[in-house]
């Protein structure tokens, strides 16, 4: 498929959480697989009839859905979670949130939660902003930024001191989300940033002279800052977390992200020590979480155990949806926002802004 033909199957962003597909909720994609035209067609009589009723209209259509087979009672649990979503208002933070988004260990979802959580809250109606700091780019290719060589990059503004107003860019999919892209640069960034003056801060103080141009400019503060670390703990994540007041640490249900966790908090430790005092790991999400194995489970059990404060309720299933957005350049919420994994990180992000 080529890029403008991808471009043309995209789906408008949300407006807002509640824009999510209601009751029914399982349009899909067109032309992407899935349900036949009549089928959607029923469904989306369905779905109008139940908005023009009222709320004991609509609960009672969901308690009348039929839950004797196990795929029945997953949609009408589905159907639930996202009745609850519908017209909710997330609440703009005081004060802009900067969340790091890190785990050495690799594969456990960092960049798909950092794309997905932030264009969840920007369609929601809050002004975000995705740092990709991972010599990868991954998470610049699923908000659909160029980010080949020539492109001035987060790079360029950790070693050359490039302003970040001039190398963040819009997201073609969701107007309120920007971000600085990464590019293959970055991969010799941990050397060249040894012998810089202050070399853990330099993240820290872009942002902060980004915050202050954007108030010069009379444009809207920025809600949520979100860092896309790569899976290490080199100079490239110290300066994530010494520009960050939260971590987001995403989890794999499988008992190695156990293991990865306990020195992960060692390190955050010795940051709050020496470098940022303010740092605190304030979320946990569990990702791809496989219902049908005892040991998924058992992990997610444990860290609620060790965690309760920073568990999220919400939990990310193991989803084609969200392994296929990103070769289409986008994230799952405007790839096929009627899927498990877009009512996941739905969730997760109202989660978050309400805590």
């Amino acid at each position: 498929m080529t890029s403008s033909e991808a471009s043309t199957q995209r789906i408008p962003p949300f407006v807002s959480l509640g824009s999510a597909p209601s009751v029914a909720g399982l349009g899909g994609a067109p032309g992407r697989g899935g349900m036949h035209p009549e089928k959607v067609s029923d469904r989306s009589k369905t779905v109008e009839v139940s908005r023009e009723t009222t709320t004991v209209g609509r609960a009672n259509i969901i308690d009348s859905i039929d839950d004797s087979s196990p795929i029945a009672r997953e949609l009408a649990h589905e159907t639930k979670r996202r009745e609850r979503l519908v017209g909710r208002k997330l609440p703009r933070p005081e004060n802009t949130r900067v969340f790091t988004v890190s785990n050495q260990k690799g594969g456990v979802g960092k960049t798909t939660t950092t794309v997905n959580i932030a264009a969840a809250l920007a369609a929601a109606g809050l002004n975000v902003l995705v740092i990709d700091i991972d010599p990868q780019g991954n998470a610049s290719t699923a908000l659909g930024i160029e980010h080949h060589a020539d492109v001035d990059s987060i790079y360029d503004v950790l070693i050359n001191d490039v302003p970040l107003a001039d190398v963040v860019a819009q997201c073609p999919d969701i107007s309120n989300l920007i971000c600085a892209p990464a590019t293959i640069h970055l991969a010799g960034a941990e050397i060249e940033l040894v012998s810089l003056v202050a070399r853990e801060q330099r993240l820290r103080r872009a942002i902060d002279v980004y915050a202050k141009i954007r108030e010069k400019n009379g444009e809207q503060r920025l809600d949520y800052i979100f860092i896309d670390c790569p899976p290490s703990l080199g100079l490239l994540t110290v300066n994530a977390f010494c520009a960050a007041n939260e971590v987001l640490i995403p989890i794999q249900c499988e008992y190695y992200a156990l293991e990865g966790l306990s020195q992960l908090l060692k390190n955050i430790e010795m940051i709050q020590k020496h470098l940022n005092a303010d740092l605190v790991v304030s979320t946990i999400l569990l990702t791809m979480y496989d219902g049908r194995t005892n040991l998924a489970a058992q992990v997610a059990a444990e860290v609620r155990q060790h965690f309760p404060d920073q568990v999220l309720s919400a939990v990310v299933p193991r989803s084609v949806r969200i392994s296929e957005a990103p070769s289409y350049q986008q994230t799952v919420m405007t790839y096929d926002p009627s899927s498990s994994g877009a009512l996941s990180y739905l969730e997760a992000a109202a989660e978050i802004a309400e805590r």
